[in-house]
Protein backbone atom coordinates (compact mmCIF):
# COMPACT_ATOMS: atom_id res chain seq x y z
CA UNK A 1 0.00 0.00 0.00
CA UNK A 2 1.36 3.42 -0.96
CA UNK A 3 1.94 5.96 1.78
CA UNK A 4 0.62 9.50 1.54
CA UNK A 5 4.21 10.73 1.23
CA UNK A 6 4.86 8.29 -1.63
CA UNK A 7 1.74 9.45 -3.44
CA UNK A 8 2.74 13.06 -2.98
CA UNK A 9 6.21 12.42 -4.39
CA UNK A 10 4.77 10.48 -7.34
CA UNK A 11 2.33 13.28 -8.13
CA UNK A 12 5.04 15.95 -7.91
CA UNK A 13 7.42 13.98 -10.12
CA UNK A 14 4.82 13.21 -12.77
CA UNK A 15 3.95 16.90 -13.07
CA UNK A 16 7.51 17.87 -13.96
CA UNK A 17 8.62 18.34 -17.60
CA UNK A 18 10.07 15.22 -19.18
CA UNK A 19 13.63 16.54 -19.12
CA UNK A 20 13.39 17.28 -15.38
CA UNK A 21 12.56 13.66 -14.68
CA UNK A 22 15.52 12.42 -16.73
CA UNK A 23 18.23 14.16 -14.68
CA UNK A 24 20.77 12.76 -17.13
CA UNK A 25 24.49 12.82 -16.35
CA UNK A 26 24.96 15.13 -19.35
CA UNK A 27 22.58 17.70 -17.91
CA UNK A 28 24.22 17.43 -14.48
CA UNK A 29 27.63 17.95 -16.05
CA UNK A 30 26.31 20.98 -17.97
CA UNK A 31 24.90 22.50 -14.77
CA UNK A 32 28.18 22.12 -12.92
CA UNK A 33 30.06 23.69 -15.82
CA UNK A 34 27.83 26.78 -15.64
CA UNK A 35 28.51 27.12 -11.93
CA UNK A 36 32.25 26.44 -12.02
CA UNK A 37 33.25 28.07 -15.30
CA UNK A 38 30.80 30.98 -15.48
CA UNK A 39 29.81 31.52 -11.84
CA UNK A 40 26.12 31.18 -12.58
CA UNK A 41 23.72 30.42 -9.77
CA UNK A 42 23.14 26.66 -9.60
CA UNK A 43 19.52 26.84 -8.49
CA UNK A 44 18.74 29.36 -11.22
CA UNK A 45 20.30 27.17 -13.91
CA UNK A 46 18.39 24.13 -12.61
CA UNK A 47 15.15 26.08 -12.66
CA UNK A 48 15.74 27.23 -16.24
CA UNK A 49 16.43 23.66 -17.35
CA UNK A 50 13.35 22.39 -15.52
CA UNK A 51 11.19 24.64 -17.68
CA UNK A 52 12.94 23.73 -20.97
CA UNK A 53 10.98 21.47 -23.31
CA UNK A 54 12.12 19.26 -26.17
CA UNK A 55 10.64 20.57 -29.42
CA UNK A 56 10.38 18.03 -32.25
CA UNK A 57 9.59 20.81 -34.73
CA UNK A 58 13.05 22.27 -34.05
CA UNK A 59 14.66 18.90 -34.79
CA UNK A 60 12.77 18.68 -38.07
CA UNK A 61 13.66 22.22 -39.08
CA UNK A 62 17.41 21.89 -38.57
CA UNK A 63 17.49 18.88 -40.91
CA UNK A 64 15.98 20.78 -43.85
CA UNK A 65 17.81 24.14 -44.03
CA UNK A 66 17.16 26.47 -46.95
CA UNK A 67 20.87 26.42 -47.73
CA UNK A 68 20.50 22.79 -48.86
CA UNK A 69 18.57 23.99 -51.92
CA UNK A 70 20.27 24.63 -55.29
CA UNK A 71 20.92 28.29 -56.11
CA UNK A 72 18.04 28.61 -58.59
CA UNK A 73 15.57 27.58 -55.86
CA UNK A 74 17.32 29.49 -53.09
CA UNK A 75 17.64 33.03 -54.41
CA UNK A 76 13.94 33.57 -55.30
CA UNK A 77 13.16 33.25 -51.57
CA UNK A 78 15.09 36.46 -50.87
CA UNK A 79 15.40 38.45 -54.08
CA UNK A 80 11.82 39.67 -54.34
CA UNK A 81 10.24 42.99 -55.21
CA UNK A 82 8.42 43.02 -51.87
CA UNK A 83 11.66 42.67 -49.90
CA UNK A 84 13.36 45.29 -52.06
CA UNK A 85 10.56 47.80 -51.43
CA UNK A 86 10.73 47.11 -47.70
CA UNK A 87 14.51 47.52 -47.76
CA UNK A 88 14.36 50.90 -49.48
CA UNK A 89 11.76 52.04 -46.94
CA UNK A 90 13.94 50.84 -44.03
CA UNK A 91 17.01 52.55 -45.53
CA UNK A 92 15.20 55.87 -45.93
CA UNK A 93 13.76 55.71 -42.40
CA UNK A 94 17.16 54.99 -40.84
CA UNK A 95 19.35 56.91 -43.27
CA UNK A 96 21.27 58.91 -40.65
CA UNK A 97 21.88 55.86 -38.49
CA UNK A 98 23.15 53.87 -41.48
CA UNK A 99 25.45 56.71 -42.51
CA UNK A 100 26.86 56.84 -38.98
CA UNK A 101 27.36 53.07 -38.92
CA UNK A 102 29.15 53.21 -42.27
CA UNK A 103 31.38 56.04 -41.04
CA UNK A 104 32.25 54.33 -37.74
CA UNK A 105 32.63 50.74 -38.92
CA UNK A 106 33.45 51.03 -42.63
CA UNK A 107 30.60 48.73 -43.65
CA UNK A 108 28.38 49.92 -46.54
CA UNK A 109 24.77 50.76 -45.73
CA UNK A 110 23.50 48.41 -48.44
CA UNK A 111 25.19 45.41 -46.77
CA UNK A 112 23.66 46.24 -43.38
CA UNK A 113 20.21 46.75 -44.89
CA UNK A 114 20.52 43.56 -46.94
CA UNK A 115 21.44 41.47 -43.90
CA UNK A 116 18.49 42.69 -41.83
CA UNK A 117 16.20 42.21 -44.81
CA UNK A 118 17.33 38.66 -45.52
CA UNK A 119 17.34 37.68 -41.86
CA UNK A 120 14.00 39.04 -40.61
CA UNK A 121 12.33 41.10 -43.37
CA UNK A 122 13.11 44.19 -41.27
CA UNK A 123 11.82 42.81 -38.02
CA UNK A 124 8.64 41.25 -39.36
CA UNK A 125 9.78 37.64 -38.94
CA UNK A 126 12.09 37.32 -35.95
CA UNK A 127 11.23 33.75 -35.03
CA UNK A 128 8.44 31.93 -33.22
CA UNK A 129 10.43 29.44 -31.17
CA UNK A 130 11.37 29.62 -27.52
CA UNK A 131 15.13 30.23 -27.53
CA UNK A 132 15.43 28.20 -24.34
CA UNK A 133 13.56 25.22 -25.85
CA UNK A 134 15.46 25.41 -29.14
CA UNK A 135 18.90 25.43 -27.55
CA UNK A 136 17.95 22.77 -25.00
CA UNK A 137 16.52 20.55 -27.76
CA UNK A 138 19.53 20.88 -30.05
CA UNK A 139 22.02 20.72 -27.21
CA UNK A 140 20.71 17.51 -25.67
CA UNK A 141 18.67 15.81 -28.41
CA UNK A 142 20.63 16.49 -31.62
CA UNK A 143 23.98 14.63 -31.40
CA UNK A 144 25.50 15.93 -34.68
CA UNK A 145 25.82 19.44 -33.23
CA UNK A 146 25.20 18.97 -29.54
CA UNK A 147 28.51 20.55 -28.44
CA UNK A 148 27.84 23.72 -30.39
CA UNK A 149 24.30 24.15 -29.11
CA UNK A 150 25.22 23.36 -25.51
CA UNK A 151 27.81 26.09 -25.81
CA UNK A 152 25.10 28.44 -27.15
CA UNK A 153 22.77 27.44 -24.30
CA UNK A 154 25.55 28.39 -21.88
CA UNK A 155 25.99 31.71 -23.71
CA UNK A 156 22.24 32.26 -23.53
CA UNK A 157 22.22 31.73 -19.76
CA UNK A 158 25.14 34.13 -19.36
CA UNK A 159 23.44 36.67 -21.63
CA UNK A 160 20.18 36.40 -19.67
CA UNK A 161 22.08 36.93 -16.43
CA UNK A 162 23.95 39.97 -17.79
CA UNK A 163 20.87 41.58 -19.34
CA UNK A 164 18.34 40.60 -16.67
CA UNK A 165 16.16 38.65 -19.09
CA UNK A 166 13.40 36.19 -18.38
CA UNK A 167 14.70 33.23 -20.39
CA UNK A 168 11.18 31.91 -20.95
CA UNK A 169 10.18 35.02 -22.91
CA UNK A 170 12.95 35.12 -25.53
CA UNK A 171 11.79 34.06 -29.01
CA UNK A 172 13.90 33.36 -32.06
CA UNK A 173 14.68 30.97 -34.90
CA UNK A 174 14.74 27.20 -34.58
CA UNK A 175 18.52 27.54 -33.99
CA UNK A 176 18.11 30.13 -31.24
CA UNK A 177 18.96 33.26 -33.26
CA UNK A 178 17.35 36.48 -32.03
CA UNK A 179 16.42 40.00 -33.04
CA UNK A 180 16.50 42.09 -36.21
CA UNK A 181 19.84 40.61 -37.28
CA UNK A 182 19.25 37.13 -35.86
CA UNK A 183 22.26 36.96 -33.57
CA UNK A 184 22.91 33.70 -31.76
CA UNK A 185 23.65 34.16 -28.06
CA UNK A 186 27.45 34.17 -28.39
CA UNK A 187 27.24 36.79 -31.16
CA UNK A 188 24.85 38.89 -29.08
CA UNK A 189 27.28 38.87 -26.17
CA UNK A 190 30.34 39.67 -28.28
CA UNK A 191 29.10 41.93 -31.08
CA UNK A 192 25.88 43.69 -30.03
CA UNK A 193 26.36 47.40 -29.34
CA UNK A 194 24.36 50.20 -27.76
CA UNK A 195 24.28 52.35 -30.89
CA UNK A 196 21.75 54.89 -29.65
CA UNK A 197 23.55 55.35 -26.31
CA UNK A 198 20.50 54.71 -24.13
CA UNK A 199 22.44 52.43 -21.78
CA UNK A 200 21.10 49.20 -23.23
CA UNK A 201 22.18 47.10 -26.22
CA UNK A 202 18.85 45.90 -27.55
CA UNK A 203 18.78 44.20 -30.95
CA UNK A 204 15.45 42.51 -30.18
CA UNK A 205 13.26 45.61 -30.46
CA UNK A 206 15.62 48.50 -31.34
CA UNK A 207 16.55 48.84 -35.04
CA UNK A 208 19.21 51.47 -34.25
CA UNK A 209 21.13 49.07 -32.02
CA UNK A 210 20.58 46.34 -34.62
CA UNK A 211 22.13 48.47 -37.37
CA UNK A 212 25.17 49.26 -35.26
CA UNK A 213 25.51 45.65 -34.15
CA UNK A 214 25.42 44.22 -37.68
CA UNK A 215 28.03 46.79 -38.73
CA UNK A 216 30.19 45.92 -35.73
CA UNK A 217 29.90 42.20 -36.53
CA UNK A 218 31.21 42.76 -40.05
CA UNK A 219 33.96 45.10 -38.89
CA UNK A 220 35.12 42.59 -36.27
CA UNK A 221 35.27 39.92 -38.99
CA UNK A 222 37.60 42.18 -41.01
CA UNK A 223 35.34 43.71 -43.64
CA UNK A 224 37.59 45.63 -46.06
CA UNK A 225 36.16 49.04 -46.85
CA UNK A 226 36.19 49.91 -50.53
CA UNK A 227 37.07 46.38 -51.63
CA UNK A 228 34.84 44.25 -53.88
CA UNK A 229 32.63 41.37 -52.73
CA UNK A 230 32.26 39.28 -55.87
CA UNK A 231 32.42 39.46 -59.66
CA UNK A 232 30.59 37.32 -62.23
CA UNK A 233 32.73 35.14 -64.48
CA UNK A 234 31.66 34.63 -68.08
CA UNK A 235 30.66 31.27 -69.52
CA UNK A 236 33.21 31.45 -72.37
CA UNK A 237 35.78 29.69 -70.16
CA UNK A 238 35.57 26.41 -68.24
CA UNK A 239 35.82 27.47 -64.59
CA UNK A 240 34.78 24.15 -63.06
CA UNK A 241 38.36 22.96 -62.58
CA UNK A 242 38.98 25.89 -60.22
CA UNK A 243 36.02 25.11 -57.95
CA UNK A 244 36.68 23.38 -54.62
CA UNK A 245 34.99 22.97 -51.26
CA UNK A 246 35.45 25.82 -48.82
CA UNK A 247 34.73 29.55 -48.61
CA UNK A 248 37.97 31.34 -47.74
CA UNK A 249 39.98 32.74 -50.68
CA UNK A 250 42.46 30.04 -51.68
CA UNK A 251 44.39 31.47 -54.63
CA UNK A 252 45.34 34.78 -56.24
CA UNK A 253 44.23 36.49 -59.40
CA UNK A 254 47.75 36.05 -60.83
CA UNK A 255 47.70 32.29 -60.21
CA UNK A 256 44.40 32.00 -62.05
CA UNK A 257 45.76 34.06 -64.94
CA UNK A 258 48.86 31.84 -65.12
CA UNK A 259 46.53 28.91 -65.78
CA UNK A 260 45.29 30.66 -68.91
CA UNK A 261 42.11 32.29 -67.62
CA UNK A 262 41.01 35.85 -68.25
CA UNK A 263 39.56 37.71 -65.26
CA UNK A 264 37.31 40.78 -65.09
CA UNK A 265 39.06 43.96 -64.05
CA UNK A 266 38.42 45.91 -60.85
CA UNK A 267 40.13 49.18 -59.94
CA UNK A 268 40.41 48.27 -56.23
CA UNK A 269 42.35 45.02 -56.71
CA UNK A 270 45.61 43.79 -58.21
CA UNK A 271 47.01 40.44 -59.29
CA UNK A 272 48.13 39.61 -55.74
CA UNK A 273 44.57 39.88 -54.40
CA UNK A 274 43.31 36.60 -52.97
CA UNK A 275 40.13 35.11 -54.44
CA UNK A 276 38.09 31.94 -54.75
CA UNK A 277 35.94 30.64 -57.61
CA UNK A 278 32.38 29.66 -56.68
CA UNK A 279 29.87 27.58 -58.62
CA UNK A 280 26.10 28.18 -58.42
CA UNK A 281 23.60 25.78 -59.93
CA UNK A 282 21.05 27.25 -62.34
CA UNK A 283 18.11 25.39 -63.87
CA UNK A 284 20.03 24.39 -66.97
CA UNK A 285 23.72 24.68 -66.06
CA UNK A 286 26.02 26.56 -63.65
CA UNK A 287 27.18 30.12 -63.21
CA UNK A 288 30.55 31.05 -61.75
CA UNK A 289 31.64 33.94 -59.55
CA UNK A 290 34.91 35.27 -58.22
CA UNK A 291 34.66 35.76 -54.46
CA UNK A 292 36.92 38.14 -52.52
CA UNK A 293 37.68 38.49 -48.81
CA UNK A 294 34.49 40.47 -48.28
CA UNK A 295 32.46 37.60 -49.72
CA UNK A 296 34.13 35.35 -47.14
CA UNK A 297 33.21 37.87 -44.40
CA UNK A 298 29.52 37.55 -45.33
CA UNK A 299 29.83 33.77 -44.93
CA UNK A 300 30.92 34.36 -41.32
CA UNK A 301 27.35 35.49 -40.69
CA UNK A 302 25.94 32.32 -42.24
CA UNK A 303 28.40 29.67 -43.40
CA UNK A 304 26.97 29.30 -46.89
CA UNK A 305 28.07 30.67 -50.28
CA UNK A 306 24.39 30.70 -51.28
CA UNK A 307 23.58 33.00 -48.37
CA UNK A 308 26.52 35.29 -49.12
CA UNK A 309 25.56 35.56 -52.78
CA UNK A 310 21.92 36.30 -51.96
CA UNK A 311 22.98 39.04 -49.51
CA UNK A 312 25.42 40.51 -52.03
CA UNK A 313 22.96 40.56 -54.92
CA UNK A 314 20.23 41.99 -52.72
CA UNK A 315 22.63 44.68 -51.47
CA UNK A 316 23.37 45.67 -55.06
CA UNK A 317 19.64 45.91 -55.82
CA UNK A 318 19.19 48.14 -52.77
CA UNK A 319 22.11 50.39 -53.71
CA UNK A 320 20.81 50.79 -57.26
CA UNK A 321 17.33 51.68 -56.03
CA UNK A 322 18.66 54.26 -53.60
CA UNK A 323 20.85 55.82 -56.30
Amino acid sequence: MRTLLGLALLTATSSLPANAQEQSPEIEKFIQQQVEQHQLDEEQVRQWLLTAQKNDEVLEAIQRPWEAKPWYQYYPIFLTEKRLEAGVKFWKKHKETLERAEAEYGVPAQIIVAIIGVETFYGNYMGKYSVLDSLYTLGFHYPPRSNFFRSELSEFFQLATEEGWDVAEAKGSYAGAMGFGQFISSSYRHYAVDFDNDGQRDILTNPVDAIGSVANYFAEHKWQQGQPVAQPLGNEQDWKALVSDGMKPNTTRSEIKRKGYELPQHQAVNDDTEVRVFEFETKDAYEYWLGYDNFYVITRYNHSPLYAMAVYQFSEQLKNEMQ
